[in-house]
C-alpha cells in the first residue's frame, strides 16, 4: 500500500491552529487510500505518530525513509534539508499565502525584523517550488498566485507546459474541507457559560492582524435587538486581541471573549448554539488570496455567515445564499447584513449551507492527491533545489541557539 507522511507545521492536539487542523484532516481523508502517518512539532497531545523538536528535524529520518509521498507546507531550511535527502515524492501545501500574511502580521515591527522574515519566508516558498513534485492550494485564485510565482522562478519551461498545458498534474486545488460526520453538541456551550438568551453572533476564529474585529464589534453594537458577540478563540495576548478588547469596552452592547481556545472536537457545540457567524477583514493583499478556513465549519454546522467581501469564500456566501456580505470596514453595511441574516433565521439558510458542506466534504477535496497517489510522477524541472547561503546560515543559527527562535 502507498505510504504517505503528513508533516504538520504546528502541534496536533485539542487547541489546533489552522495549519495543524488541515494536516490532521488531510491525513484522515487519505487513510482509505494509503497508509498515512502524521508528524508534528512537539507540544501536541500525543495523537501524532511522531512529535519532533522544532529546531531539529533529524527525528523525521526513519519516517521519510519509508514514505512514498510527503505532504507538508513549505518548511524551514533544516526540515527541507531532510526532505531533499528523501526519495519520496514531495507535495507542498500552499494553502496559506504566508508571504502576504506576514506583511500584515509584522506591521509595526522594526524594518530589520520585517525584512528578515519576509526574505526567509519567500526563500522557503521558492525552495518548495523547486523541490516539489506536486503542489496544492485552497482555491483557483490562489492557484493563479502560485502559477505566477512558478513562472517568475522560471519553473514553467516549454517541456513542462507541453506535458500538461493545464498544469493540473502538478498544481491542484485542494480546499479546506468539511467533516462527513454531522456536528453533535458536546458539553456546555456559550449560552450556558455566559448566560446568553438573545441572538448569539459568533466569531469562530482567531483575532489576527489581517482581520478586522473592531468592525464586527461596532456592527453588533448598532443592531436594534438583543444580540451578543462571542469570540470563541480566547483573548490571547496579541495586539489585535488587545485592541478588540479595548474596542468592546468602548461600545454599548455585550461582547464576550472566551478565555481559552475551544478544543477542536468541542467546536460543534458553539456553532450549533449560535444564530449567525461573523468574519470581517480589512482590504489588503492578504484578503485577495485568503481562504477563511473557519467559515467551512459554519457550512458544516448549518450556521449562516456575515463576511467582509473580497475573498473566495465571501464570494460564495453571496452567490449561494449562505448568509450576507458587506464591504470591508463598512460598519453600517455589516450591521445591515447581520440584521438581514438574524431576521431570516438559521432555518432559511439550511438547504444552501448543507449543499455547500457536501461540496466541501474532505473526501471530495482530496481528489487531486488521491489521483497523484496512483499516477507516475511528472518530470522534475530542476532536481531538488540549489544551495542557498541563507539556508545554511539559518541551520547554523539553530545549532548555535539550540532552540527555536521567537519573534
Amino acid at each position: 500500500m502507498t505510504r504517505v507522511l503528513v508533516i504538520s507545521a504546528e502541534p496536533i492536539g485539542g487547541a489546533m491552529l489552522g495549519s495543524a487542523i488541515r494536516a490532521y484532516e488531510l491525513a484522515r481523508a487519505l487513510r482509505p487510500h494509503a497508509e498515512v502517518l502524521v508528524a508534528a512539532p512537539e507540544g501536541g497531545d500525543g495523537s501524532a505518530d511522531l512529535e519532533f523538536a522544532r529546531d531539529d528535524a533529524r527525528a523525521l529520518r526513519p519516517l521519510l525513509a519509508r514514505a512514498d509521498f510527503v505532504i507538508t507546507q513549505p518548511p524551514w531550511p533544516h526540515v527541507m534539508a531532510e526532505l531533499r535527502r528523501s526519495d519520496a515524492r514531495l507535495i507542498f501545501d500552499l494553502y496559506d499565502p504566508e508571504p502576504l500574511e506576514n506583511l500584515e502580521l509584522l506591521a509595526g515591527r522594526g524594518a530589520l525584523v520585517r525584512r528578515a522574515v519576509s526574505t526567509l519566508t519567500l526563500d522557503r516558498f521558492a525552495a518548495a517550488l523547486r523541490a516539489g513534485d506536486h503542489f496544492i492550494c485552497a482555491s483557483e485564485t490562489q492557484r493563479s498566485l502560485w502559477l505566477g510565482m512558478l513562472l517568475a522562478e522560471r519553473l514553467l519551461p516549454p517541456g513542462v507546459y507541453d506535458a500538461d498545458p493545464t498544469l493540473r498534474s502538478r498544481l491542484g486545488v485542494v480546499p479546506f474541507g468539511v467533516s462527513a460526520q454531522a456536528p453533535v453538541a458536546d458539553g456546555p456551550g456559550p449560552r450556558e457559560r455566559f448566560g446568553i438568551e438573545g441572538d448569539l453572533v459568533l466569531w469562530n476564529g482567531g483575532v489576527w492582524p489581517w482581520l478586522d474585529a473592531p468592525t464586527a464589534i461596532r456592527a453588533v453594537a448598532e443592531l436594534g435587538r438583543d444580540a451578543t458577540l462571542v469570540f470563541m478563540s480566547g483573548k490571547g495576548g496579541s495586539g489585535p486581541a488587545e485592541r478588540a478588547v479595548a474596542e468592546a469596552r468602548a461600545v454599548p452592547g455585550p461582547v464576550v471573549f472566551n478565555e481559552t481556545w475551544v478544543p477542536y472536537e468541542q467546536r460543534a457545540t458553539w456553532l450549533l448554539e449560535a444564530d449567525c457567524a461573523i468574519s470581517t477583514h480589512r482590504d489588503h493583499l492578504e484578503t485577495r488570496f485568503a481562504f477563511r478556513t473557519r467559515l467551512l465549519d459554519c457550512f458544516w454546522a448549518g450556521l449562516p455567515v456575515v463576511a467582509s467581501a473580497g475573498d473566495d469564500l465571501a464570494e460564495r456566501v453571496a452567490r449561494d445564499g449562505l448568509g450576507a456580505v458587506a464591504a470591508p470596514g463598512d460598519v453600517a453595511g455589516t450591521a445591515a447584513a447581520l440584521e438581514q441574516v438574524l431576521q431570516r433565521g438559521r432555518a432559511a439558510y439550511a438547504p444552501a449551507l448543507a449543499e455547500a458542506a457536501d461540496a466541501f466534504a474532505w473526501s471530495r477535496t482530496v481528489a487531486p492527491i488521491v489521483k497523484w497517489l496512483v499516477t507516475p510522477a511528472p518530470a522534475r524541472v530542476r532536481g531538488r533545489g540549489a544551495f542557498r547561503p541563507r539556508d545554511a546560515a539559518f541551520r547554523a543559527a539553530l545549532r548555535v541557539l539550540g532552540r527555536w527562535p521567537s519573534l
